[in-house]
C-alpha cells in the first residue's frame, strides 16, 4: 500500500448523495476519492429537472446551512422559482425551482473538480475489502485496482441489480443507457444486510416544438425571485422560463385502462413497491377511478433544450401506448416523444441496519446514503450524503460522531424515520412528518444549523461572514423594536381604532399587523433593512409563544402514550385525516400498543395525533 491509493474517505457513486458527501469531506479537509462509472453523469438530474417542493426544500436549505452544494447549484442554474403554499403559514411554505439540467450538472462537476482534497476517478467498483471483525478497509475496481480507507460511503442510487422496464421489454440498467452495478451488488449480497426491491419511474420526454403551447395555461416565476441558498444574493438570476399546465382526460384514462395488461406494474413483471406520493399514471388511474383528469406540468429542461418534462405521467407502458395516450392530451395532440418513459427496479438495504450517523451496524467504517437506503428524490439523497460525509470524516479524524436531532431539523426527521422505523416503500419528505414544524421552517435553517456547521469545519469564510452579519442585524432590530414604540392618533386599521402608544414588538404579535404596516404608519429606520431579515424577525415574534408552548407539550407528552394498550377492533376508517393507504396498513398490522402504531411505515405525527384524539373521544384513553 502507498499514499497514492490511500485516502481518508472513499465515496462510491457521484449522484446527489455522493457529491454532497464529497463536498462535506473536502470542507473538513479529508483526502477524498470520488469514484463513478461515468464522469459525464456527475450530479445528473436523472428524473425531473427540479429541486425543492413541499418538505424537500427544507432539506435543501438545511444542506446549505451546513455548507452543502445543492442550494447554490440550483440558484445558479434555476430557470423558474416559486414559493408553494404561500397563502399558508411560513412553517409549510416551500421553495421549488426548475433547473437548466445541463447547467446544474456542469456547476456540480466544475465545483467538485476545483476542490483541493477531492480526486475524481472514472471506474466501476466491484468489491468491498473488509478486514477481520467486520471493519472496512478498502475497495477493488473492475480493472483490479485497489484503494484503501477506513471510511467508505456507498451512494449507488438505483444501480444495484437495476432492471429497466418498458412494457414487456426489460433489460439491465442503473439509468437509461447506463449499466447497473451487478458485480458490486453480488459482492454485497454476501454481507449481513437485509436486501429488498423498490421501483421508481420517469415519464417520456417530449419535443417542445411539437406542443401547442398557445392553448395551455402558463405558470411564471414568483417576483421577487426567491433563493435557496442563504448566500443567494451573491448569484445573478438566469432568464426565467414559464411552465405550462394541461390535464389528462377520460380518453387518456380509457387508453391506459385498456392497456394495463401491457404494464409491468400490473402484469407481474415488477415486484418492488413504487413511490406512493409520486405514482405512475397507471397507478393514478387505478387508485383514483372517480377522477376524470390528472394535472400535468410541462416543465422545460433548460434554456436551450428542445425537450419538455411532463411531470405527472410517469409510466412503463410500451412506447406505442405512451405515444397514443400523450396525443390524447390537450395541447399534445401532435406531440412527439424524444425518449420513452420507463420504470426501474433496484435493490435497497434496510436502513434500520444503520446507526443514526448512517454508519452500518454490521461493518465499521461503511456508510450508506441515498436511494440505497430506500428514499426517493434528489433532496433526501443529498441530505443523507451530507450526513454520511460528515461522519465518515469524523471517524477518519478519530472524533465523536454527529447527527441532527429530529426536533431540531428536517434532516434529523429523515434520519430518525429511516433508521428507527425503516421503510417498505420509497420514502419522501413532507412537512407533516416533522412534529416541530412550526420551529423547523425554511427561513430559520441557517439560525438552527450554521454555527454547528462552522464548528464541524463545513462553513466557508464568506458564508460565516454573511451569517454573522445577518445575526448582528437581527440583534439590532430586536433591540430596537423591544425598546421603541409607535403612537397612533385615531388610525383605523381593519375596522379597529388605534389611538395610543404601542411598543413595536407588541404590535407585531397581532395578526393584522406586519412590519410593512408599521413602516407605512410611522417613519423610522426599519425600512433600511433587508426584507428577508424583517420577515424572519416578524415570524419569530408571531410564532414564539406558541412554539415554546408546543415544545413543552412535545417534551411532556413524548412518552406518555407509549405503552397504552389499544382497544380491540378499532375502526380506523372512522378517523378523520387518515389516508386510504394508512387505514389499510393499520388494519393489516393490527397494532396492540400506541408505540407500535408509530413504527408503521408511512405514519406521520399528524396521523398519530388524529388516532389519539379519536381514541380519547371514543374510548376515553
Amino acid at each position: 500500500m502507498n499514499n497514492l491509493n490511500k485516502f481518508d474517505v472513499i465515496i462510491i457513486g457521484a449522484g446527489h448523495a455522493g457529491t454532497e458527501a464529497a463536498i462535506a469531506s473536502n470542507n473538513m479537509k479529508r483526502k477524498t476519492l470520488l469514484i463513478t462509472q461515468n464522469i459525464h453523469t456527475i450530479g445528473q438530474m436523472s428524473c425531473n429537472p427540479s429541486i425543492g417542493g413541499i418538505g424537500k426544500s427544507h432539506l435543501v436549505k438545511e444542506i446549505d446551512s451546513l455548507g452543502g452544494l445543492m442550494a447554490k447549484a440550483i440558484d445558479y442554474s434555476g430557470i423558474q422559482f416559486k414559493i408553494l403554499n404561500y397563502s399558508k403559514g411560513p412553517a409549510v411554505r416551500s421553495t421549488r425551482a426548475q433547473a437548466d439540467r445541463n447547467l446544474y450538472k456542469k456547476i456540480i462537476f466544475n465545483t467538485l473538480k476545483k476542490k483541493k482534497y477531492i480526486t475524481i476517478l472514472e471506474s466501476e467498483v466491484t468489491k468491498l475489502i473488509i478486514k477481520k471483525y467486520n471493519i472496512i478497509s478498502g475497495i477493488e475496481t473492475k480493472n483490479y485496482l485497489k484503494f484503501y480507507s477506513n471510511s467508505i460511503i456507498l451512494t449507488v442510487g438505483t444501480f444495484l441489480s437495476g432492471k429497466i422496464h418498458i412494457g414487456f421489454n426489460k433489460y439491465n440498467g442503473g439509468r437509461e443507457n447506463e449499466l447497473p452495478s451487478n458485480l458490486l451488488s453480488k459482492n454485497l449480497n454476501y454481507l449481513p444486510f437485509r436486501v429488498s426491491r423498490l421501483k421508481t419511474g420517469t415519464p417520456p420526454r417530449i419535443d417542445k416544438n411539437t406542443i401547442n403551447f398557445k392553448i395551455l395555461k402558463k405558470q411564471y416565476s414568483d417576483i421577487p425571485i426567491p433563493k435557496f441558498s442563504f448566500m443567494g444574493k451573491l448569484y445573478k438570476n438566469l432568464p426565467q422560463m414559464p411552465c405550462y399546465i394541461t390535464n389528462t382526460n377520460k380518453n387518456t384514462h380509457e387508453i391506459i385502462q385498456n392497456s394495463l395488461i401491457n404494464s409491468p406494474l400490473y402484469n407481474g413483471l415488477i415486484k418492488g413497491l413504487g413511490p406512493r406520493y409520486c405514482p405512475s399514471i397507471e397507478d393514478k388511474i387505478i387508485r383514483f377511478p372517480n377522477r376524470d383528469k390528472h394535472q400535468i406540468f410541462l416543465e422545460p429542461e433548460g434554456l436551450f433544450s428542445n425537450e419538455i418534462y411532463p411531470n405527472g405521467i410517469s409510466t412503463s407502458l410500451p412506447i406505442n401506448i405512451q405515444k397514443k395516450f400523450i396525443n390524447s392530451i390537450n395541447g399534445l395532440e401532435s406531440a412527439k416523444i424524444t425518449r420513452p418513459g420507463y420504470a426501474i427496479e433496484y435493490n435497497f438495504f434496510d436502513p434500520r441496519d444503520l446507526l443514526l450517523t448512517l454508519e452500518s451496524k454490521h461493518i465499521k467504517g461503511l456508510f450508506l446514503a441515498g436511494q440505497i437506503n430506500g428514499t426517493t428524490g434528489y433532496e433526501e439523497a443529498a441530505a443523507q450524503g451530507l450526513l454520511a460525509g460528515i461522519n465518515a470524516s469524523l471517524l477518519n479524524m478519530n472524533k465523536e460522531p454527529w447527527y441532527p436531532k429530529k426536533y431540531y431539523s428536517y434532516i434529523g426527521v429523515l434520519i430518525d424515520d429511516l433508521c428507527n422505523l425503516g421503510t417498505k416503500e420509497p420514502y419522501r419528505m413532507f412537512t407533516s412528518r416533522a412534529e416541530s414544524r412550526l420551529y423547523l421552517r425554511e427561513d430559520n435553517s441557517d439560525l438552527r444549523l450554521t454555527e454547528i456547521g462552522y464548528k464541524l469545519g463545513l462553513i466557508s469564510k464568506i458564508h460565516w461572514k454573511l451569517f454573522n452579519q445577518k445575526k448582528n442585524y437581527i440583534y439590532k432590530i430586536n433591540n430596537y423594536i423591544n425598546n421603541n414604540f409607535v403612537f397612533f392618533k385615531n388610525i383605523n386599521i381593519k375596522n379597529r381604532i388605534y389611538k395610543k402608544k404601542y411598543y413595536i414588538k407588541e404590535l407585531l404579535k397581532r395578526p393584522n399587523f406586519n412590519y410593512k404596516k408599521i413602516i407605512k404608519y410611522t417613519n423610522f429606520y426599519l425600512k433600511f433593512f433587508n426584507s428577508e431579515i424583517l420577515d424572519q424577525i416578524e415570524i419569530q415574534i408571531k410564532y414564539n409563544g406558541y412554539i415554546k408552548l408546543k415544545d413543552i407539550k412535545i417534551i411532556n407528552k413524548k412518552n406518555n402514550n407509549k405503552y397504552t394498550i389499544l382497544p380491540k377492533n378499532v375502526k380506523y376508517n372512522k378517523i378523520k385525516g387518515l389516508s386510504v393507504e394508512l387505514i389499510k396498513k393499520l388494519k393489516k398490522y393490527n397494532p396492540k400498543l400506541i408505540e407500535q402504531i408509530k413504527t408503521i411505515s408511512g405514519i406521520t405525527p399528524s396521523a398519530v395525533k388524529a388516532i389519539l384524539i379519536y381514541l380519547k373521544k371514543k374510548y376515553k384513553i
